[in-house]
């Protein structure tokens, strides 16, 4: 049957009118986000809560691409973004090509043998899908509509329908097409307008969704991998315990991305294993998959051939499917590497551009992960990169930790004075403290970083001087040696001072006679005074501790020689 004579182009976007995403950095009080958004108008309308992102109402007149460039330069936000809309990567052709070609190209009677995907649940963010359809029937669970924010997941357009077939259509059952993961359940959650349009604001609540029910591969057939609202999104998922597969665009031309670790982003081969012409190649690419000519199921009944890296995309998703299915140990990162590991390398030797590492291969994707062993002892690594050491601070005070981990990093944890202000679950990680909630002097701040196996290593702690109030105490000054009024006695005479401040001593100076000595940091001095040419008589031993603040105090006693 026919779909119609729709081609959408991978790169087609339009702005959400009024709206921009923004992600401040954690432990940033709501007030004081309020106040950074209603500076150029704005406020937060929603809020996705697992990704602390906000999504901001502007005024009628704001600029939504002025407003994004002017908050990402803001020292308490990690990023903001327009919402854009961006739609489905589809092209139409070939309405009765009834050969699934890409099941023998991808090996999949192979992977069959060891898994059909029985008890993973792939999540398609799409237009919704077609429950009635006599293929996808029992092949659905609960899902979301977070275009409209209620439970009707209907296809509202016809592309996640075809999608969703690709996935996990009924097989062997005497009737229509045969999917990669039969066995597998679809969870629909409709992240589009009636025009097919999805918004980068509600594939991340989609993803969210996905995560907290239990999906454990999530398929978004549009090309969002350089918005950072999905980045952080699909983390989450991962931190979930799922992989996020991605689309990557129709645009048959570079796309200048960078690659990311949260996202498999797949392009499109055909039957004689080339790159479609019209598969968006570029550094974002992870994989490829077969797209054209793919036989699935269409709304309202039947079926039909389509092309486009929306159909790579969920090939790619229902191996991993398959993958996780045959070996329900295995970690995400894991199945990521055994699925690049057992490509089809085409292209240039290794990764290129347009094929990522290769074509994706079902059935030894399938055979590596029922053979491999989980395991993950190496701890993340992690510090604390601003504030320095014994920087001074107050007020709002911005800290960056970066975290490394052979796996991957679920999230870091700030710690100030041993009581944890915040948690982070995305890079780079990235803190507001409130500094005001601790008394002024000295504060300690260390950073954990977890990974997904619950290793949880310490940063080196950092020393800071908290000074929010105005400092009118001087410090505190003794000279424990000599004793006033102490005779001198031998060659030289060692003379010991310490001090205290309520929020810190930055130096301490001796004077001998007036004379200055020598001048140390911190709050204690030790020195030894050659006597030898000392003239006989009464002699003044003076130490002035001063703090940050100029505020200063001495102490003196007299000697006699």
């Amino acid at each position: 049957m026919s779909f119609g004579g729709t081609v959408f182009a991978a790169e087609a976007q339009q702005r959400a009118k009024g709206r921009v995403l923004v992600q401040p950095r954690a432990g940033l009080p709501a007030a004081h986000l309020d106040k950074i958004l209603k500076a150029h108008g704005g406020r937060s309308a929603a809020r996705i809560e697992q990704l602390n992102i906000h999504i901001v109402e502007l005024p009628p007149q704001a600029s939504e691409k002025a407003v994004a460039n002017l908050l990402k330069r803001h020292p308490h936000l990690k990023f903001a973004e327009v919402d854009a809309a961006v739609a489905p990567n589809n092209l139409l052709n070939d309405t009765y090509y009834v050969n699934a070609w890409h099941l023998g190209k991808m090996n999949a009677p192979s992977a069959w043998n060891t898994s059909t995907g029985s008890g993973i649940t792939v999540a398609v963010l799409d237009t919704g899908v077609d429950a009635a359809h006599e293929d996808l029937q029992g092949q659905l669970v609960p899902g979301w509509n977070t275009y409209d924010n209620n439970a009707n997941t209907a296809d509202v357009h016809g592309h996640g329908t075809r999608v969703a077939g690709v996935v996990a259509a009924a097989s062997n059952n005497g009737v229509g097409v045969a999917s990669l993961a039969a066995s597998a359940r679809v969870m629909p959650i409709r992240i589009s307008d009636t025009a097919g349009y999805g918004y980068a604001s509600t594939v991340a609540q989609g993803l969210t969704f996905a995560a907290d029910n239990g999906a454990r591969v999530a398929n978004v057939s549009y090309a969002m991998t350089g918005f950072s609202t999905v980045q952080s999104a699909a983390q989450y998922f991962k931190n979930k315990g799922g992989l996020t597969v991605l689309a990557a665009g129709n645009s048959g031309t570079l796309d200048n991305t960078p690659a990311t670790d949260t996202i498999i982003t797949v392009a499109a081969t055909d039957s004689n294993d080339a790159r479609t012409s019209w598969s968006t190649y570029g550094p974002h690419v992870d994989v490829a998959a077969p797209g054209a000519g793919i036989w699935t199921t269409s709304r309202g009944g039947g079926y039909g051939a389509v092309s486009g890296t929306s159909f790579a995309s969920p090939a790619t998703a229902a191996t991993i499917a398959l993958m996780m299915a045959a070996n329900a140990n295995l970690a995400p990162a894991d199945i990521e590497h055994l699925l690049k590991s057992t490509v089809v390398d085409l292209g240039a030797a290794g990764w290129d551009q347009y094929y990522g590492v290769g074509r994706v291969d079902a059935g030894a994707a399938v055979l590596a992960a029922a053979a491999a062993q989980p395991r993950d002892t190496t701890a993340p690594t992690v510090s604390i990169g601003a504030p320095t050491a014994n920087a001074t601070v107050s007020g709002l005070v911005a800290v960056d930790a970066s975290a490394m981990d052979n796996v991957g990093v679920t999230r870091v944890d700030l710690v100030v004075n041993g009581t944890q202000v915040a948690s982070d679950t995305a890079a780079p990680f990235a803190f507001s403290w409130d500094s005001t909630q601790v008394p002024d002097g000295s504060a300690t701040m260390v950073a954990y970083a977890y990974d997904a196996a619950g290793n949880y290593p310490a940063s080196p702690t950092i020393n800071v001087t908290v000074r929010n109030s105005a400092d009118t105490v001087a410090p505190t000054v003794t000279i424990s040696s000599p004793v006033h009024g102490s005779k001198i006695t031998a060659r030289n005479l060692n003379i010991a001072a310490a001090a205290t401040d309520n929020i810190g001593v930055a130096n301490i100076r001796l004077f001998i006679n007036g004379k200055l000595m020598t001048t140390v940091s911190g709050g204690s001095l030790s020195y030894n005074w050659n006597t030898n040419k000392t003239a006989a008589g009464t002699h003044t031993i003076a130490v002035t501790a001063t703090d940050a603040a100029g505020n200063s105090t001495t102490s003196t006693v007299q000697v006699i020689k």
